[in-house]
């Protein structure tokens, strides 16, 4: 449905229920006169839409924000599947609403980008790091947590970052029985592994960031380039992750990579110093998940 053909159903005398789909604030901000509001993006949806039009042969025309966006599409089928007989989209959306020089209702206020530029302070409580480690036959994963950490932001741009990690605090989760649990982290803590008490702690520095071109929200958007140490040995690192905000009070960023332990000197089971390891072969490389919240200082 084109816009011409929307303003022409929305003057008949029965019009279509008009429903636009994205979140209660950008409908707040700006809505095609005579909208009613359900968010697709709400696991409510369905409920929201039933308490609009209780038939389901009710007309209903379904719009969001336009080219490039499957809401409406979404919507279209989210409520065919739920026996909705009548429903069409308006596939230009808010976008094509408003190109075509039509008034909207609504405050106008949309959401800006926050001013985020400033030094924030990692929140340890929340922050955290989940490590997983494997074998050929089995895996052990767990959290380690965080002491410290600072993050930078120059121009809108994420310039730098630096943190420190508690390596005193390494947990297993997913061994119930106490002992074993008790066993792994001694072998953890000792020198076969990250020699805890010679090296308390891990650190990641770093200091040369770039905006991955293209990227969309919950996709890697920055390239982080720096160095890692773990045992007192530094390596350099790079991966991508995603750094977001939601008001500009604090920043999120989250990580997925793999180190090599045995580029720190975390031999043990290795089959790249050891031979005839059999079942006590364990792999070199590690997964970290990282999420960090930082608030501004």
């Amino acid at each position: 449905m084109n816009t011409t053909e929307l303003r022409d159903l929305l003057t008949a005398s029965e019009p279509p229920l008009l429903l636009m789909v994205l979140p209660e604030e950008i409908f707040g901000a700006g809505h095609i006169p005579g909208s009613v509001n359900a968010c697709v993006y709400e696991m409510a949806f369905l409920d929201t839409v039933r308490a609009l039009a209780s038939h389901k042969d009710h007309p209903i025309v379904v719009y969001g924000a336009g080219e490039g966006s499957l809401d409406s599409d979404t919507a279209l089928a989210k409520l065919g599947t739920d026996g909705y007989s009548d429903v069409r989209t308006f596939t230009g959306g808010m976008a094509a609403w408003k190109a075509a020089g039509l008034p909207l209702n609504g405050t106008g206020q949309f959401p800006a980008a926050p001013e985020i530029d400033g030094r924030y302070q990692v929140d340890t409580q929340e922050s955290v790091i989940r490590w997983t480690g494997r074998n050929l036959f089995n895996h052990h994963h767990g959290a380690v947590q965080l002491a410290s950490g600072e993050m930078v932001v120059q121009s809108g741009r994420l310039v730098s970052a630096c943190f420190t990690i508690d390596m005193a605090t390494i947990a297993c989760d997913d061994l119930s029985d106490p002992g074993w649990n008790a066993m792994l982290i001694r072998h953890l803590h000792d020198a076969d592994f990250f020699d805890v008490a010679r090296h308390p702690v891990a650190e990641c520095t770093i200091d040369t960031v770039t905006e991955i071109q293209g990227a969309t929200e919950g996709t890697p958007n920055h390239q982080l380039h720096g160095d890692f140490t773990l045992r007192g040995t530094t390596q350099p690192i790079e991966f991508p992750a995603v750094i977001a905000t939601v008001d500009g009070s604090r920043i999120t960023g989250q990580a997925q990579l793999e180190i090599d332990r045995t580029q720190y000197g975390s031999l043990y089971g290795s089959g790249k110093f050891f031979r005839f390891l059999g079942r006590h072969v364990v792999n070199d490389h590690i997964q970290l998940h990282v999420k960090l919240h930082a608030d501004r200082c």
